[in-house]
């Protein structure tokens, strides 16, 4: 059953958003327009304090600081002794001398609002002294639910006293600062946001949330719970957004070379077509005119890719979100802490094809990178399995349109069209890199040993799974949500 979820605000106006199968979201339209509302959402606070400087910290404590100018309300940011980060803070105006940077736990203790943007590694090894440094009455803020994942499998509880809310980006710290500077002169652009209140003592947490939400710039929040987001995005990240898309087109570069295709020409008709013109179609039109824009021959092969591709597909992305669900993906997350600090993480660009893809790149025409009608079948087969193990699962229309599809095309895939797969997947947190790494050779492997296989061997697929996909309740989802996207692109130089 979907999660139903309501919420009304003393500042903000809320409104509804119709995804179909008779759902309605309440959603807040977020804009440069509500930055004078902000002083009253966040009333009573003088200081909020922004602790780390990861993939999340440098674009949120910068658009904070940005939206609450002439406010009176401070944002400092706070890292550990001997942080490397100080010197990029510093660059981006946070300063010791300003009053504006800190020691974290300093940082933590003085603040009327904290936004722990530590890694999730981190916060699971320090949850306990940042509760004891917060002062009561103060809110925590977290942008993942991570740490409530870690919590329920250590059996540990957030302080009585204090509020708990999230405001969680559905995209990758770049790309929130990125739309928002590109987005001054358009009102409304950035990334969307999902928000929950875990506790509230004192009647303020969903207006502090949605006034955090606001001030970093998303188009539009919707409400989650804390539980649901970060089983939604972990799962996500591991799946379509991150490691699938990955596993996807390792394996269909080999499959085009092995065909007969050049390197080049595998390239660009598997990294380059998903990132390129199909994104740019699924951004636009939604899902399903990738397939509408084909020819009847395109059509005809993208039917075969999608029904071989989607139980491989499937069958990864449950075991991904049963390894989520039962906190075992985060017992991982936390485990790799310790190993990490031996050996950090590789590049994972540094294969043939990727060296191709810089070759591809540096010549590119945008106007000549096709859509592969394989490829196209494979990438949204996948995606509609993920979107169809969440709607399942009971996760809101939103969360299943943005952790599977908005994140993928408008923030994350860019990134990958610009400068290859590292380039994307290591601008995201360590969660995510972790396990992007571990799950996309599961994809590779499930597609090629039995998707392709099955095509190629010409077994009968089930004509029914292209059915489920043009009837599928999501299209009206991202048809609603696109009526709430801004005009503007994201631009990765």
């Amino acid at each position: 059953m979907t999660l139903q979820l309501d919420f009304s605000s003393k500042v903000f106006q809320v409104d509804s958003l119709d995804v179909g199968s008779a759902h309605v979201e309440k959603i807040v339209k977020g804009g440069r327009n509500l930055f004078p509302l902000l002083p009253k959402a966040f009333a009573g606070i003088k200081q909020i304090g922004v602790i780390g400087w990861g993939s999340q910290g440098p674009a949120q404590s910068q658009n904070m600081r940005d939206s609450l100018e002439g406010t009176g309300i401070k944002v400092k940011v706070g890292l550990r002794l001997g942080s490397k980060s100080a010197a990029q803070a510093e660059a981006a105006g946070f300063t010791t001398a300003s009053g504006t940077l800190g020691e974290m736990f300093d940082v933590i203790r003085e603040s009327d609002m904290v936004i722990l943007l530590i890694s999730d590694a981190a916060q699971a090894e320090l949850f306990t002294k940042v509760f004891e440094a917060i002062r009561p009455g103060a809110t925590l803020g977290l942008s993942h639910g991570y740490l409530l994942g870690h919590m329920k499998n250590v059996g540990a509880k957030f302080p009585a006293n204090i509020n708990v809310v999230a405001v969680c980006p559905k995209g990758m710290g770049p790309s929130v600062r990125r739309l928002y500077v590109q987005g001054k002169q358009v009102n409304g652009a950035g990334i969307n946001a999902s928000f929950a209140v875990q506790q509230d003592v004192d009647g303020r947490a969903t207006d502090l949330a949605l006034g955090w939400s606001v001030a970093v710039g998303s188009p539009y929040t919707f409400m989650t719970t804390l539980e649901s987001e970060f089983k939604s995005d972990i799962y996500g990240e591991r799946g379509i957004l991150l490691g699938a898309i990955h596993g996807i087109v390792e394996s269909l570069y080999r499959r085009y070379i092995t065909q007969g295709m050049s390197h080049e020409d595998a390239f660009i008709n598997t990294a380059e077509s998903v990132t390129g013109p199909i994104s740019r179609t699924i951004s636009k039109k939604g899902i399903v005119a990738v397939y509408e824009g084909l020819d009847a021959a395109g059509k005809k092969t993208f039917e075969q890719a999608y029904a071989a591709s989607y139980p491989a597909a499937r069958y990864v992305l449950e075991e991904i979100y049963d390894e989520v669900s039962t906190g075992n993906e985060i017992r991982s997350v936390n485990l790799a802490g310790d190993r990490l600090k031996r050996r950090p993480m590789g590049t994972i660009d540094g294969t043939e094809m990727w060296k191709t893809g810089a070759k591809v790149r540096a010549k590119r025409v945008e106007a000549n990178i096709p859509v592969h009608p394989f490829t196209a079948g494979v990438y949204v087969a996948t995606m509609m399995a993920q979107i169809d193990v969440l709607l399942e699962k009971g996760h809101p229309y939103s969360e299943a349109a943005n952790e599977s599809v908005i994140e993928a095309v408008d923030s994350l895939n860019p990134y990958m069209h610009a400068r290859g797969v590292a380039y994307m997947v290591d601008n995201c947190s360590n969660t995510a890199r972790l396990g992007s790494r571990k799950w996309a050779p599961h994809f590779d492997y499930l597609l090629s040993q039995e998707a392709y296989v099955a095509v190629d061997e010409g077994k009968a697929l089930d004509s029914k799974l292209m059915d489920a996909f043009k009837a599928n309740p999501i299209h009206k989802a991202l048809a609603a949500c696109a009526e709430v996207r801004p005009s503007v692109d994201i631009f990765v130089e």
